[in-house]
């Protein structure tokens, strides 16, 4: 898990006020209609005296701020805002968000193509409104009412069950076939896969449970919940200098993870736009794996043997065969004795693409505390979620790898399982997925 982990930008990266995906759309945040006011504007946050602003019973359902507050605009961590219009849904590249809501659902019996439809035409709307810090159009629950969109992403897909129970069978992508057992599993299938499946991040916990709560009470009767995981990663700014994340094992994780800025980047990530079937034009592939840590096993390893089971520095997260973190590593490199100073079995040297026919896949997990068993052993771990073109190409050749042989393996259980086909992003007007469902 170590080494083509986490988002493409650094954890601690400096908070940006506007965040936006490859080819965003011109639109801005403000797009409730003429008249809606979000709550950046209703805080404070556009305009630079930080007046609140107010009309006649609350435009967007958020009372006035007490006039102490309104010269106090949002902090940049909550005025943060990412896009929901461009040419690749949010949540892909956006970088690490400090909290995240993973859920599937299921069809209710008789939902057909029809109420998946206006489904997801209500979950565009209703998440196009919250990343731009507005309210709700309906029923809002106000639990983020005093915050800024705090880089609110929210991401559609689609698994495998999805085209049969809406007649979309021939629209249904090659990529999208079950994947493979693989050793390591240990499935619970209550909690694996789902017709529809909705990644939630945000900088803060409350706005990200606002938008689960949104989304679930809009599935209304077209769906229900099938599954819900809940992870977190670092704040941005809670390090001193931008930084590769760490995993709950202690490990610096992400090190190798692909950079939109590397020229083969868009290739591997997202299909292109002439692939087949055409409505997954731009979009991307997401495996999702609960996989277990066994701590209490890790954690009695001394630290030389953790980093012999990794291939790294537990400190600095540099290659064992020398140099800084992102120095290459010397995969043939011997000590002394004549051994390799890598082990044969380390995760680092098992997932490198050049160790896999060129694999490499966008990891952008999420880790997950879930209490204590009763005898007191820690669920938790991650919530690995990676992005591809194809999987059969990106996550099913890497795991088949690790399953081979992985030092790794023996202090790690995959718990859960999903594959999901992500259409590209909603254009002004559009909803994500419309082209699957009305064309």
């Amino acid at each position: 898990m170590a080494d083509q982990s986490k988002a493409s930008a650094k954890e601690g990266t400096p908070a940006r006020r506007d965040i936006a995906e490859e080819s965003p759309s011109p639109q801005s945040s403000l797009q409730g209609g003429k008249g809606a006011f979000s709550r950046r504007r209703l805080l404070g946050t556009a305009g630079a005296g930080g007046l609140a602003l107010g009309a006649a019973g609350g435009a967007a359902g958020y009372a006035v701020a007490p006039a102490a507050d309104r010269s106090a605009p949002l902090t940049s961590l909550g005025a943060d805002t990412v896009m929901f219009h461009g040419k690749h849904q949010p949540g892909i590249t956006t970088p690490l968000q400090a909290r995240g809501h993973l859920v599937a659902f299921d069809l209710a019996p008789g939902a057909g193509r029809k109420e998946a439809a206006a489904l997801l035409r209500r979950w565009s709307t209703t998440a196009r409104r919250l990343m731009a810090g507005e309210a709700a159009a309906h029923d809002d629950t106000d639990v983020a009412r005093d915050a800024g969109p705090s880089s609110l992403t929210v991401t559609f897909g689609f698994g495998h069950s999805f085209f049969a129970r809406t007649g979309l069978e021939k629209q249904r992508p090659v990529a999208l076939d079950p994947l493979p057992d693989f050793s390591s599993d240990h499935l619970d299938r209550t909690r694996s896969n789902g017709d529809l499946w909705v990644q939630i991040g945000s900088d803060d916990a409350l706005v990200a449970f606002h938008a689960l709560r949104a989304v679930q009470k809009d599935a209304g009767g077209a769906a229900r919940v099938r599954w819900q995981m809940n992870g977190f990663n670092r704040s941005p700014g809670a390090t001193s200098r931008p930084m590769t994340a760490r995993n709950l094992m202690g490990q610096i994780d992400g090190t190798r993870n692909p950079k939109p800025s590397e020229p083969d980047f868009g290739r591997r990530v997202f299909v292109p736009a002439s692939g087949d079937p055409a409505w997954m034009a731009d979009g991307s592939y997401a495996v999702v794996r609960r996989i277990r840590m066994l701590l209490d096993d890790w954690e009695k390893l001394s630290v030389a043997a953790q980093e012999n089971v990794i291939g790294r520095k537990k400190a600095t997260g540099a290659p064992l065969s020398g140099g800084s973190e992102t120095t290459a590593m010397d995969l043939d490199k011997t000590d002394a004795a004549g051994d390799l100073v890598v082990p044969i079995n380390a995760h680092a040297r098992i997932t490198r693409p050049d160790q896999n026919g060129g694999a490499a896949l966008l990891r952008r997990p999420f880790s997950f505390h879930d209490g204590f068993d009763p005898d007191g052993v820690p669920d938790a771990g991650l919530l690995f979620v990676c992005w591809q073109a194809d999987p059969l190409r990106g996550f099913v050749p890497v795991q088949r790898k690790l399953d081979r042989g992985d030092a790794l393996s023996a202090f790690i259980r995959h718990e859960a399982s999903g594959l999901f086909a992500v259409p590209g992003g909603a254009a002004p007007g559009e909803y994500v997925g419309q082209r699957l469902l009305e064309d």
